[in-house]
């Protein structure tokens, strides 16, 4: 007898019910998406129904760069985010870039001027003329300071090099290598680092205060040099009642040489491969993205990669292979997150980037070996084991040996739920939180959703119980599931994780 089927796809995990006659027969996982995705707003992606689209093809975090912009449409762009995330009921991450300290050129009389190999141009912070064919000016004030002759300085994103032959006074006196057109306020920098400037300036602390007014979730900071500089950035956000995390953007020469310790402040790193690429060669970009990572995975942070994803898609409908394959392997390297800039700020389609890039995630996802993942992260994590480390590895081998349909964290800061995503099980990972804060961090950590539940006001033998049944009721898992459950004996203090069972959901008890 032929049975009728259909097909019904659950609203977040993508569990698919084979539904006969009168039941359920039959159900079949299919993977969530695990690497998150993060989206830079722009002039075409800040509109309300756009940045629905968006959420609906899968975006996790949106990036709001402060190097463009005023105020006013920052904010406009947040409440919606706000707005379209509680009606879409996922939450979804707000991370502000501050701008830092980009160095650029002045402006020229005429707009642009073409440089021609071997010419002279000088390069001054006191020059009060607007540019010419001669030279220009530049709006750091050290810029005669932290050069010296023979250094290589680039212009207009490395399209155009200079080499400096004399410094006289404030005047950097350069000679033309390679030539091209350069027109107002273009960037500037020095090929293999040296530069002094200071990672936050005036403008960026500003911004930063008003970003942790609106309730960033994280706080990206650019052209870090040392952890004194997270260290700083962190200060301010403290001051204004913020907890938002700080990401700190890995694009100069001087920060990979104090890598570990600016891991260990941040709270994630990103990187940002254009400036990082222009300070130390670009064949050298794909060896030390590939080491951020593994530093990062050792020291259990998350990890952003950006610059350049789908750059043809600003454009065109459909990537090129090597940015998919560029994609793919970051994934395999072991990134938490990987990032749209230009594609989604000022690209033709928007959201279908974003369904592009979520196919290829899920698509690579499906072929890495997460048991020998699992394996090393363990051997690697061993030597420092905190508590939330030692529950996480608990957690990761039970899934190994178990039926488990997911990993349950409840957790107030969504340490321990970043701790578990690190081993990258090949699970659902639910951090179930009751503040807005930690819900925040955990949009960025890779293959944790993030859920909202307000478990304050219960008991903790009751707890267990309600935060499966409400996980249930919005079908994240089935009511004959296995899962993983870690939580903490005290209800609302950070840190305090301390247990970790295996509940049959049909029994209601743990096994």
């Amino acid at each position: 007898m032929k049975m009728l089927t259909l097909r019904i796809r659950a609203r977040v995990v993508g569990h698919f019910y084979i539904i006969g006659k009168k039941a359920i027969f039959h159900f079949r996982r299919v993977r969530m998406r695990k690497t998150k995705i993060i989206a830079t707003i722009g002039p075409r992606s800040s509109d309300y129904d756009m940045l629905k689209k968006m959420v609906s093809s899968g975006m996790d975090v949106v990036r709001l760069n402060f190097s463009h912009g005023d105020p006013e449409d920052h904010q406009a762009v947040f409440e919606r985010i706000r707005s379209i995330a509680q009606e879409s009921g996922r939450y979804i991450g707000i991370m502000i870039d501050l701008q830092g300290p980009k160095i650029r050129i002045g402006r020229f009389e005429s707009g642009s001027i073409e440089l021609k190999q071997g010419q002279r141009f000088i390069i001054d912070h006191k020059r009060q003329a607007l540019g010419d064919q001669s030279g220009v000016s530049v709006d750091y004030d050290r810029l005669h300071l932290d050069v010296k002759v023979r250094d290589f300085l680039l212009l207009n994103d490395g399209l155009i090099s200079v080499k400096v032959v004399a410094i006289e006074g404030t005047s950097v006196i350069t000679e033309c290598v390679v030539g091209g057109e350069l027109s107002s306020s273009k960037g500037i920098n020095v090929s293999g680092g040296g530069l002094s400037a200071s990672a936050l300036t005036e403008k960026d602390i500003q911004d930063l205060k008003f970003g942790c007014q609106l309730g960033a979730d994280y706080i990206a900071l650019s052209f870090v040099k040392n952890a004194q500089d997270i260290e700083q950035a962190r200060h301010l956000i403290h001051q204004q009642g913020s907890d938002a995390g700080v990401i700190a953007k890995i694009e100069r020469k001087e920060a990979l040489e104090q890598l570990d310790s600016i891991i260990e402040s941040s709270d994630g790193v990103m990187v940002a491969r254009g400036d990082l690429a222009l300070e130390i060669g670009d064949a050298q970009v794909p060896v030390v993205q590939k080491q951020i990572v593994q530093k990062a995975r050792f020291h259990m942070k998350p990890v952003i990669i950006a610059t350049q994803m789908m750059e043809s898609m600003i454009i065109n409908t459909a990537p090129t292979r090597a940015e998919t394959s560029d994609v793919a392997n970051a994934i395999i390297d072991g990134c938490d997150a990987v990032m749209l800039s230009a594609e989604t700020a000022i690209g033709k389609h928007p959201h279908e980037v974003i369904n592009v890039m979520a196919k290829v995630c899920l698509t690579v996802e499906r072929s890495i070996w997460w048991d020998r993942d699992f394996k090393d992260q363990r051997e690697e994590s061993v030597r420092e084991m905190s508590h939330a480390s030692a529950i996480a590895v608990c957690a990761a081998q039970m899934a190994l040996l178990k039926n488990i349909s997911a990993v349950v964290s409840v957790t107030e800061s969504g340490t321990t739920a970043l701790h578990i995503s690190r081993f990258r099980v090949h699970m659902p990972i639910f951090g179930v939180c009751g503040n807005l804060q930690g819900l925040g961090k955990m949009t960025l950590y890779r293959g944790v959703r993030p859920v909202y539940f307000d478990y304050n006001q219960l008991k903790n033998y009751e707890l267990a119980d309600r935060v499966l049944e409400k996980l249930v009721d919005e079908q994240y898992i089935l009511s004959k599931d296995h899962v993983i459950m870690t939580k903490g004996d005290v209800i609302g203090q950070k840190g305090a994780t301390n247990s970790i069972k295996v509940i049959s959901l049909d029994q209601r008890h743990a096994l």
